[in-house]
């Protein structure tokens, strides 16, 4: 069984105020179904699920209900059986069929006889279609495909290794020889079975990467089904733009250029295929900034952006070459890069970073990411070649002192951890210990009046 860190988040939902419910947000197929029922087996005594996909019929639970006596009625002659109020978790899964649930759920948790936990596919795109979110009613949390370190954990790394090894990625002390080799041996896998729960299920009980493709081929065909279901009126071209993303990355800047959808095309007009694949969770943009300073957001270019898949093992497959073999081989004669990137794109996204961004001037060149962390930005170069220690655009960008640069990473393939000044050089892998710090539960700040009053020695 995967472990995952969401399990932390949900005991935030579990020791939070009773009329909060959970809504696990995230891409389909990353895991969210499963996470819910094992948390409810472990801690509430009750616990019943209503799939509104495999059982269409239990909409009719909210259809015109009038208040939550009325619902309750409903709801006990559905499930057929007593339950234990206070130690029951009620689970309504692909809630996007019935959106109004979301509107409901204020009168669930005022009742608050039982706690209650969401989940869907597509939330990103159905959500804006709901009424009112009741506020101070649900505790959302995003969900994602196993990160690296998950996956390193599913695969048998022994945990005192891992405690050691993310102790002297933090403090970026040298990595001992045996155990970079290991983690690189992990993540060249990691770049071929990615974070998808089931791929990554099937490679542990099979060590088959044939079997592996088969199930992220299979996600991919739902993925495209999705698009046809949910957006009829642009599915073709947001199916196509999702096929272009492989071929985009490739490309010199890696940029998404809408004149690959269709010659001529223009991006004020195709823009919201980009907004659905990011709403569903299936891809994730980076976006251009005019200038690598925080706040970040205010020198965005929403039109300029490279586009990554969610999983990096769905854009191994989606190559269909016989990369695999040749990532796990760490055939040199190929070009990672595209491959890399998306490796970090979507560890910074698991890791809170929920917007990521690149810089790219011809004056001073390209950065591949910049994010802000602890208030400040920094710089992130991934490099899979042997001349990782040769950034002049990173150097170019750190030495204009306007953009206030105080650090930044150059991720390498070859366990080098050592620094250079703000430089910093770390392993590829060393990714799982950056984490975006969230802002904190409370901020209290007041101001003092007290020397305006007539009070006041002044007055």
């Amino acid at each position: 069984m995967l472990k995952r860190k969401i399990d932390q988040e949900f005991l935030g939902f579990l020791q939070g105020p009773t009329k909060e419910a959970l809504l696990v947000t995230g891409a389909r197929q990353v895991g969210k179904t499963f996470s819910v029922r094992q948390f409810a087996h472990r801690h509430f005594q009750d616990f019943v699920e209503i799939n509104f996909i495999e059982h269409p019929e239990a909409k009719a639970l909210f259809d015109s209900v009038h208040g939550t006596k009325d619902f309750f009625n409903r709801f006990s002659a559905y499930v057929g059986r007593s339950l234990t109020k206070g130690k029951t978790l009620v689970f309504f899964d692909e809630v996007q069929e019935c959106p109004e649930i979301v509107t409901f759920i204020k009168f669930l948790g005022d009742d608050g006889r039982y706690r209650y936990a969401l989940s869907g596919s597509l939330l990103g795109v159905k959500i804006k279609d709901v009424r009112s979110v009741p506020v101070g009613y649900l505790r959302e949390v995003d969900m994602f495909p196993l990160d690296f370190e998950e996956f390193v954990m599913a695969n048998g790394m022994p945990t005192e290794v891992m405690d050691n090894l993310k102790e002297a990625c933090q403090a970026n002390r040298p990595i001992d020889k045996v155990v970079d080799v290991k983690m690189m041996d992990l993540l060249r896998l990691y770049l071929v079975v990615g974070g998808m729960p089931a791929a990554v299920q099937v490679y542990v009980d099979t060590n088959d990467i044939q079997a592996v493709i088969r199930e992220q081929q299979a996600i991919l065909v739902q993925y495209r089904k999705d698009a046809a279901k949910y957006d009829a009126r642009d599915k073709l071209e947001i199916v196509r733009t999702l096929d272009l993303i492989p071929s985009e990355l490739n490309v010199q800047n890696k940029r998404f250029y809408a004149t690959a959808l269709r010659p001529g095309e223009r991006f004020d007009r195709i823009g919201d295929n980009f907004l659905w694949l990011k709403s569903a969770g299936i891809a994730i943009p980076v976006y251009n900034v005019d200038q690598p300073k925080a706040p970040l957001e205010l020198s965005k270019k929403a039109n300029l952006f490279k586009l990554f898949l969610n999983d990096v093992g769905l854009l191994s497959c989606m190559y269909m070459d016989g990369i695999q073999l040749k990532i796990l081989s760490g055939d040199i004669g190929i070009n990672f890069g595209s491959v890399y990137e998306n490796f970090v794109a979507q560890e910074l996204r698991a890791h809170g970073f929920e917007h990521i961004y690149y810089y790219n001037s011809k004056k001073h060149g390209e950065v591949d990411f910049v994010v802000e962390h602890d208030g400040a930005a920094l710089l992130i170069e991934a490099k899979s070649g042997r001349d990782y220690d040769r950034h002049t655009a990173l150097d170019n960008v750190m030495a204009v002192r306007d953009f206030g640069i105080e650090s930044a990473w150059v991720l390498n393939g070859f366990g080098d951890s050592s620094s250079d000044g703000r430089v910093a050089y770390r392993p590829v892998y060393s990714l799982m210990c950056l984490h975006h710090n969230p802002l904190p539960d409370k901020m209290l700040y007041k101001v003092d009046l007290s020397s305006l009053t007539d009070e006041s020695p002044n007055h």
